[in-house]
């Protein structure tokens, strides 16, 4: 009777531990600006996106974290509760199977990964949702190792104009930025990246932004957003292209309307109209064959 006494003890102990220990996990989650939003590189509302990507981010780790510190606690529960006491002699009763544990074992990760994969869907429509056209679409083009935009005529773009690119050099110095590539994109309008590749396979990534997708030869993905919080934001291609991958930069200028109109206009008189399209691509493998 003791024996069973001092066991019952230890599972309220090691409960209220572990009840402890969930709560200190989730109270832990708003200790500090960093905590709250995961560690990411950005802040809420930087796209009409970024707040939407961070709590699941988040909620997902809360999640994870809650249940590794249950399933940690059990394991230490059945660790201390059925240990192998001082005196025992023999083999403890051998059980075949629990149908009970075993319907528990299935269903409650089953529940788990259909409720991950409800959430992550439906960010993931949402975030993806091109049903109504944006007010700006921008092609834009990575090639070794730079980046080309192509403004194309809509809502907001009155003509279709183009920025060339010129890649970054990295000596060791500090990077003047101001001679990067550079995407404006007008505040509080809905854009449309088309991103392709002029070459190999890029990576089209603003870190701030929380969205990067491939740009693949041939193929044409989108990103689509809303930029909500003027500013300056850093960028870079994602995926290892070349020997010069590193040097592959670019910024983003979230600006006013007005200023937005004043870069268009730069461009119109500078000469930049038309787009510099699919007649600039080209294929590494054909061009290296040809010149054998």
């Amino acid at each position: 009777m003791s024996s069973q006494n001092r066991t019952g003890s230890r599972r309220v102990k090691i409960t209220s531990i572990t009840g402890l220990a969930v709560a200190g996990a989730l109270v832990l989650t708003g200790c500090s600006p960093e905590v709250e939003k995961g560690w990411l590189p950005t802040e809420r509302g930087t796209t009409d996106h970024t707040a939407r990507i961070m709590d699941l981010w988040v909620n997902s780790w809360i999640a994870a974290l809650a249940v590794g510190i249950i399933t940690w606690g059990l394991l230490v529960w059945c660790i201390i509760a059925y240990r192998r006491r001082k005196g025992t002699t023999g083999f403890p009763k051998q059980l075949s199977y629990n149908l009970p544990l075993e319907v528990f074992y299935l269903t409650i990760p089953l529940f788990m990964v259909l409720v991950f994969f409800y959430f992550t869907d439906q960010d993931q429509r949402a975030i993806d949702d091109r049903s109504q056209p944006a007010d700006v679409v921008v092609d834009v083009r990575g090639k070794q190792w730079a980046w080309d935009f192509n403004y194309k005529k809509g809502q907001v773009i009155t003509e279709d104009l183009h920025e060339a690119g010129v890649q970054a050099h990295l000596t060791g110095n500090d990077v003047n930025k101001d001679l990067l590539p550079t995407l404006y994109l007008p505040v509080n309008k809905s854009v449309d990246l088309e991103l392709n590749s002029r070459d190999v396979i890029h990576s089209f990534w603003v870190p701030a932004f929380l969205q990067k997708r491939d740009m693949i030869p041939g193929k044409t993905n989108y990103i689509r957003f809303t930029p909500t919080k003027e500013g300056t934001y850093d960028g870079k291609c994602a995926e290892l292209c070349g020997e010069y991958h590193s040097e592959m930069l670019f910024r983003v200028k979230v600006v006013s309307q007005s200023e937005f109109q004043a870069h268009m206009d730069d461009l119109r008189k500078a000469g930049n109209t038309g787009l510099l399209g699919a007649d600039y691509d080209r294929n590494p493998d054909l061009t290296t064959t040809q010149t054998k």
